[in-house]
């Protein structure tokens, strides 16, 4: 059997021939009749789906806030040790609202940084009441609020805020919030 055999380029012609007498007796192997195929690209890796996800159990690592919960889906937050009647003035509407904040259209990141920003403005100039929009979802993914319980649980954590309670209907009723600040 006399094979063709790919010769080396760009060597000397005594290296060539030494080349020739070491493979003079190597036959290709016979064909197997498989087809070879290039190699899978890998998967592309989830990288920010792992960083929400590291950032969601830190999130629910910290201590819970104390919730009281009252009638389905209306819930509202009072620090210990204050009495229950500031959670009955928020809610009868009975504070006057100072200002507001809408976080429609925002993401979590720019929600949480507005709201931020927004209660240390309200701090420095010596608001008590504010109201706090963060919709109702219907323009979410499943039509579930992603904000609402987010806001939440920032407002329960921030020292300055002493109560909220869902809105009045007339005040945005499941979509907005109450709150209560330091003076």
């Amino acid at each position: 059997m006399n094979v063709k055999r790919p010769g080396p380029t760009n060597l000397p012609p005594d290296e060539s021939a030494f080349l020739e007498e070491a493979f003079k007796d190597v036959a290709p192997l016979p064909d197997h009749g498989r087809v070879l195929h290039a190699p899978r690209r890998a998967r592309p890796l989830p990288y920010q789906t792992w960083r929400d996800e590291r950032e969601a159990l830190a999130e629910s690592l910290t201590e819970p806030p104390s919730w009281d919960v009252e009638f389905g889906d209306e819930t509202f937050f009072l620090r210990p040790g204050l009495p229950r009647q500031i959670i009955r003035h928020l809610r009868r509407g009975q504070w006057v609202i100072q200002a507001e904040l809408d976080l429609h259209g925002m993401n979590r990141m720019e929600a949480r940084l507005s709201l931020g920003d927004f209660l240390n403005q309200c701090l420095a100039e010596g608001l008590r009441c504010v109201r706090i929009i963060h919709g109702k979802g219907l323009g979410s993914k499943n039509r579930e609020p992603v904000l609402k319980a987010k806001v939440r649980h920032w407002l329960a954590r921030r020292d300055e805020v002493l109560a909220f309670c869902q809105a009045r209907s007339v005040d945005g009723g499941s979509g907005a919030l109450m709150v209560l600040l330091k003076a």
